[in-house]
Formats: structure tokens, C-alpha cells, sequence
């Protein structure tokens, strides 16, 4: 599991709470959160698409960018067979995040990346579902550290896999294609 540089410990800890056998089936589930325009999204929502989500932040100063930046390139070389996904953002930090500030900033990668917040129940709910660990990185509560995962679900909602939020674009782009079948 990849964490942001201050979150390596935690990552150790919740990788054990996961058992290799479960952990991919036990990645995913469902979620009922908030885009820019106030309407409520679920994991439903999407028929027949697959959905590559990324769970960060807005003001997050290193990970969140660079990884919304490797999946807006990856979608761009992905050509035709972006069509089969739904890219999402999910804010890790409803206090500071609303639904437009995250719809914001999705956009500010790509018009195809649809941001998402909710209340804090909300997106706990969402965060657990994909076991993403979150935790103020010190005593302001500014930073936070996190689990830097994109992940690839099936139409069905099934998992398929998890990327790191540092690869590259090339090779994102080449695992998801690959992952969904092609173009």
C-alpha cells in the first residue's frame, strides 16, 4: 500500500489489517456523495462504465495534485476507451472540501474528472469501503497524510486493481486499457 511520505506507518497498519486473500474483494462498496451542482451521486449512478477514483484532497500540496495530473494525462492517452470510465474525485476533507470546491478542482485537471464531497459520515463511509487511511499530518490539522491509491472498479462495482498515485501517465493509461479490454 502507498501512503503519502508521512503516512508510511499507518499504511503498514492498516496493509495488516487487510488479509491478502480478502483484500480484493473487500476493496469498494457503496457511497452517496455530493458533486458541484448539489446532486447526489452513488456508486450506481454510472451504468456499464468503470469507474477509476481517487480519494485526496484540495489543498494538498504534493500527492493529490501529481496524481490527478498522471490521471488527466492517462484519460487524454487513453483515447476512445476513456469512454468506458467515469473518473472520480473524492475529497478526504469535507470540513474544508464542499462538493463545490472539489468539483473545482477536478475540473481543474480535466471537464471528465467529476469531484465529489459529502457530509463527514459520507465520506468516512466511502473512505472505508476503499480502506483509504486518512489522519491530520500534525497538530494544525493543515496536512493530511493518506493512502495514495487510484483505483480501477468493474461495471459490476467488483475490484480490478490499484494503481500507485505516482505512475505514469504511459502507464496508467496502458494498465487501465488493458485491465477494461482495449479500446
Amino acid at each position: 500500500m502507498r501512503l503519502t511520505r508521512r503516512g508510511a506507518l499507518g499504511g503498514a497498519v492498516l496493509a495488516l489489517a487487510i488479509p491478502p486473500a480478502r483484500a480484493q474483494s473487500a476493496i469498494g462498496g457503496p457511497f452517496n456523495l455530493t458533486n458541484g451542482a448539489g446532486q447526489s451521486v452513488t456508486n450506481q449512478d454510472f451504468p456499464g462504465k468503470f469507474l477509476l477514483i481517487f480519494f485526496g484532497y484540495t489543498h494538498c500540496p504534493d500527492e493529490c495534485p501529481a496524481a490527478m495530473y498522471h490521471i488527466a494525462l492517462a484519460l487524454a492517452k487513453m483515447g476512445g476507451a476513456a469512454q468506458r470510465l467515469q473518473c472520480l474525485f473524492i475529497t478526504i476533507d469535507p470540513a474544508r472540501d464542499t462538493p463545490a470546491a472539489a468539483s473545482r478542482y477536478a475540473r481543474l485537471f480535466s471537464p471528465d474528472i467529476i469531484g465529489l464531497s459529502g457530509t463527514a459520515a459520507q465520506v468516512a463511509q466511502a473512505m472505508q469501503a476503499y480502506h483509504v487511511y486518512a489522519a491530520p499530518a500534525g497538530p494544525q490539522g493543515g496536512e493530511i497524510t493518506h493512502s495514495d491509491f487510484i483505483y480501477l472498479m468493474a461495471p459490476s462495482g467488483s475490484f480490478i486493481s490499484a494503481f500507485p498515485g505516482n505512475l505514469a501517465a504511459g502507464t496508467l493509461a496502458a494498465r487501465i486499457t488493458s485491465a477494461i479490454g482495449g479500446a
